[in-house]
């Protein structure tokens, strides 16, 4: 879609992800009358990423408030992140934007781009624009055979209606789980949908890194 905001999310290497008018339940700030939720799909966003990082400093939420945060100045608008705290409902927000539906492993998952998308911020503006309503699509995972997702997973982490997190750190923090560490998480790998939006390999495992340092910061070298 040609328009100059989205025109301009799309030079920086986002992707708009979804868009909606909030009302007074929606719990954004005072005086916003637009929101657009931006964040990457596929790899795109990440070769950006992987070419400015500072190796010292390398967390992505730090580049994405940097380089977010210069592009709603130059749209008059304000940035929030799914990082700020309190945290803010944007899992709330998808829905109402039209983002997508919520997948059995938990995630969003996006009609066309399956589980390889990411919400990094949202976009805030004092204006309301005239943007046709966005379309979720119809729900992948309600006409998916089998659902491999469910059944990839080698210690059986997701039950379709629960994640077990600590058992999925134990299984990818030892060595029976580099293939998870070095190729990305095996039932997020296992979803049909939107697999030409697959992430690279380093992206892959940066942010399976990234994910186990979250969950055992001193338990990386096992």
């Amino acid at each position: 879609m040609d328009h100059p905001v989205l025109n301009a999310i799309r030079r920086e290497s986002f992707t708009a992800l979804g868009w909606f008018a909030p009302n007074e339940d929606d719990r954004v700030p005072a005086g916003t009358q637009f929101v657009i939720l931006i964040g990457n799909a596929g790899p795109e966003m990440f070769r950006r990423f992987a070419r400015e990082r500072d190796p010292l400093h390398d967390r992505m939420d730090d580049w994405c408030r940097q380089v977010i945060g210069r592009l709603a100045r130059d749209l008059d608008a304000r940035a929030v992140y799914p990082f700020d705290q309190p945290p803010l409902p944007f899992l709330t927000w998808a829905r109402r934007a039209k983002a997508g539906h919520v997948s059995p492993l938990g995630m969003n998952i996006h009609s066309v781009y399956g589980l390889w998308h990411a919400f990094r911020a949202a976009l805030l503006f004092p204006v309301a624009f005239d943007l046709p309503p966005p379309s979720p699509g119809a729900h992948p995972c309600e006409t998916c055979e089998g659902k491999p997702c469910l059944s990839a997973c080698p210690v059986s982490a997701f039950s379709g209606i629960s994640y077990d997190v600590p058992r999925c750190v134990d299984h990818i923090a030892s060595p029976k789980g580099q293939d998870c560490m070095t190729g990305g998480c095996l039932a997020r790998r296992a979803c049909p949908v939107g697999q030409h939006f697959t992430y690279g390999r380093e992206q892959m495992q940066f942010h399976m890194r990234a994910f186990l340092k979250a969950h055992q910061p001193d338990g990386i070298s096992a």
